[in-house]
């Protein structure tokens, strides 16, 4: 192969990189950009709510706004569902998301680990805390049952696990935690309307801070919007979204605690 030819195949598999890296949501064809999506708008369900849903999609930057479901909610109130098309790709090499690093452990491995290395059993309380009553996330992660056949904390043989279940006050599980001389807080929020689950979060932050005891404990967040940057972000240690299982709670806050501790 001649020098001139190499260049020009080295160019077209770098151009090829780089529109791998450039994607858009699949519909019938990979890359077509076509989406589903659905909401709700303060107006009566007739052509005047037709119309406004579709300027309201091409106001969003979508191509060809097909409005192919709308219903009357009473009330002056209209729902749609709509499909359209994006107009422009997201560049997958522009994206850094911080994420919690967690040790692949099964439950057998992080209970070894805590007998050889840490030499003592764990204690985690966790909570809904304020007016949240969605239990699912949190008892996912410490009843026995546990999720997607990962088994909860609570068949840790090496984690004492209490959960004070849901719509606890944060003094009460800062007390709870000062009680049980607790390693780690795990608090659940899935309610977020007017964002009330970053006000009980920052909340429970302030307590510890104020009692002393936020570097004494691991704090972990979890719930549909919570991710890692934000609950750093708020003062945590750690944040956990949909799709985390047990054991991944389990081997962070194991893992923390030997880091803690200058164990290797």
């Amino acid at each position: 192969m001649s020098a001139s030819a190499a260049a020009e195949a080295m160019a077209q598999l770098a151009a090829t990189a780089e529109r791998s890296s450039l994607i858009k949501p699949y519909g019938d064809t990979t890359n077509d950009g076509a989406i589903q999506l659905s909401f709700t708008l303060p107006v009566k369900a007739g052509g005047v709510a037709r119309e406004a849903a579709k300027r309201m999609c091409e106001q969003m930057n979508l191509e060809n706004p097909q409005i192919c479901y709308m219903r009357d909610l009473g009330g002056g109130y209209t729902f749609f569902v709509v499909y359209a098309r994006v107009k422009e790709p997201v560049d997958l090499s522009q994206i850094d998301v911080p994420e919690v690093k967690v040790p692949t452990w099964s439950m057998e491995q992080i209970n070894q680990i805590a007998r050889e290395k840490l030499g003592r059993k764990i204690t985690v309380v966790g909570a809904c805390t304020g007016s949240d009553a969605h239990t699912v996330g949190l008892d996912a992660i410490l009843n026995m049952k546990g999720f997607h056949g990962d088994y909860g904390l609570e068949r840790y043989s090496e984690f004492v696990t209490v959960n004070l279940g849901s719509q606890v006050p944060n003094e009460v599980l800062v007390a709870r935690a000062r009680e049980l001389n607790a390693d780690a807080i795990l608090v659940s929020q899935v309610v977020t309307q007017k964002n009330i689950h970053l006000t009980n979060l920052t909340q429970l932050v302030d307590l510890l801070e104020a009692e002393g005891m936020r570097d004494q404990v691991i704090l972990i967040a979890g719930g549909p919007r919570i991710t890692h940057e934000l609950a750093v972000e708020l003062g945590y240690d750690a944040g956990f979204g949909p799709g985390t299982v047990p054991s991944q709670v389990a081997a962070y806050i194991l893992q923390e605690l030997l880091d803690r501790s200058g164990v290797k």
